[in-house]
């Protein structure tokens, strides 16, 4: 699956991405308004080639991305046609090969992808009531040195 993955080209695949990014938020965040993921689509779309972007590709065609920022996993994002079918995983594992540390932030009522994170060797350290959607987030990690 490695072969797969590939840096973003930003401008063939920025539309398709930003796509998987808002079909994924709204699906896996059934409890925050579909208006918030919505109003912040422009603000993302052109934010999302600052970062570390690696695209998991079929046939050519973007099925699933990982965003990165100095270490910090913005999010895993999967087309939901390909969804568990160890996509996320081989992004996940591509980023832990690229970094010696990651951190990330996870809506505790994201129960899927907090017990995703935690199988793959993350550590909840901390959680605090994000302000814009007050909801509780995880602020979890993962540090190389300590992987087994």
């Amino acid at each position: 699956m490695k072969n797969n993955i590939k840096d973003l080209n930003e401008n063939k695949e920025i539309e398709s991405i930003i796509k998987i990014w808002l079909n994924s938020n709204l699906e896996a965040h059934n409890f925050i308004p579909a208006d918030y993921w919505h109003e912040n689509y422009d603000e993302v779309k052109r934010l999302l080639p600052q970062s570390d972007l690696r695209v998991y590709q079929k046939n050519e065609n973007p099925i699933g991305f990982i965003g990165i920022m100095d270490g910090f996993i913005a999010g895993i994002f999967v087309d939901s046609d390909y969804r568990s079918q160890g996509i996320g995983l081989a992004l996940l594992e591509d980023a832990k090969n690229r970094y010696n540390s990651l951190s990330l932030e996870v809506y505790e009522k994201n129960q899927g992808a907090v017990r995703f994170y935690q199988r793959n060797g993350f550590e909840i350290i901390s959680s605090e009531i994000d302000v814009i959607n007050k909801e509780i987030e995880y602020h979890m990690t993962w540090n190389k040195n300590n992987s087994f």
